[in-house]
């Protein structure tokens, strides 16, 4: 039985702005993100892959085209709708780790949980659990101001992965981190990104991820360019890595 891909963008276009500011960002893109394999989508700044990754993510509906999760249609869901397929279907690592200063490690990746309607105990240690598989199960009361850089982006992809979403979303996720705490994170990714139940899309231009990726897939000028396999070298490269 063939097994839907985790999240599938059919012929998308997009148009952001009005009047005479209007511009055309996506072109007819097409790109299939399969569960149990990490996929980077590349290319240059105004490229089209921020407003892609935004498409997929529920944050911003297509102009035209279809956007398939787990093989559903989501196409035409309204925004309270969309809201909770990303919530429910989606975990999202970003730049700027997104995590609130006034919570700790531990409430912060809860957080996810909540907003579901989940405040069971076993939330709790499930949040537990996520932060302990990126490594950070000392630093669970710890407050973003007390972590590091590539801390609090562990911190961010225990939020994203502890809802045990389809697919994750990674925008730059290594851009705020130096090459060390870079090459951590994406050690724990392509790790994450072995779990057939679930898809890793990172957005980048930074070449020193893509030894990581099964696919690595190019967009320019709100086209897609270019795709390839990808045989990655995470599994060498894991076992020279650092903890944080």
């Amino acid at each position: 039985m063939t097994v839907a891909p985790a999240i599938e963008a059919i012929d998308i276009v997009k148009f952001l702005g009005d009047g005479a500011g209007r511009v055309q960002a996506l072109k007819g893109v097409g790109l299939a993100v399969s569960g149990g394999e990490m996929t980077l989508l590349m290319g240059p700044s105004g490229s089209g892959k921020t407003t892609l990754l935004s498409i997929l993510g529920c944050m911003l509906t297509p102009t035209s085209g279809t956007v398939l999760l787990g093989g559903q249609t989501i196409t035409g869901a309204n925004p309270e709708q969309l809201a909770k397929i990303r919530r429910e279907n989606i975990g999202f690592v970003f730049q700027s780790y997104h995590l609130f200063p006034t919570l700790t490690a531990l409430d912060n990746v809860r957080l996810a949980l909540d907003v579901r309607g989940d405040n069971s105990a076993r939330a709790q240690q499930k949040s537990k659990e996520a932060l302990a598989r990126v490594g950070l199960a000392l630093k669970m009361k710890s407050y973003p101001r007390e972590l590091s850089g590539g801390e609090q982006q562990r911190v961010a992809i225990a939020r994203a992965i502890v809802g045990s979403a389809s697919i994750i979303l990674a925008d730059e996720p290594t851009a705020a981190l130096d090459s060390e705490n870079g090459h951590a994170i994406m050690v724990l990714l392509a790790e994450i990104a072995k779990d057939r139940e679930r898809g890793v899309l990172v957005v980048t231009h930074d070449p020193r991820i893509v030894p990581f990726a099964n696919r690595i897939v190019r967009i320019e000028d709100g086209k897609i360019v270019g795709e390839e396999r990808a045989e990655t070298k995470a599994n060498s490269k894991r076992g020279r890595s650092r903890a944080l």
